[in-house]
């Protein structure tokens, strides 16, 4: 499925996750641990602890899919202590699957106050 970009939430869960786990752990996971609504169309980023796993949970109206990538070398993510169940963006989703972390980026000019 496609999504467009512009209108797709992403919602990454902060702790590692047993990638054994298929559509009924990851769905307990979103409704219990994250406080989610799975049923929402938002996709779901479940990483492993050691970090070079990912799988993706979402509802396309008709079921749930999962999509699931390993990376040969690398990790996903550095740290886990920097890592926190947050809404990240599309493009940071596309960046995570390439195996690129991205950071916060500070301005490096303020904007003026209206």
């Amino acid at each position: 499925m496609f999504f467009p970009e512009g209108n797709i939430q992403v919602h990454l869960y902060g702790q590692p996750v047993d990638m054994r786990k298929s559509f009924d752990g990851l769905y307990a996971t979103v409704r219990h641990a994250m406080q989610l609504n799975p049923l929402s169309g938002a996709l779901f980023v479940f990483i492993n602890r050691r970090a070079n796993q990912m799988k993706v949970l979402y509802w396309d109206r008709t079921g749930f899919c999962i999509w699931a990538k390993r990376l040969e070398r690398g990790r996903f993510i550095s740290n886990w202590n920097e890592i926190t169940s947050r809404e990240i963006d599309w493009t940071a989703l596309k960046l995570l699957l390439e195996g690129i972390e991205p950071k916060r980026q500070k301005l490096r000019f303020q904007l003026p106050k209206v």
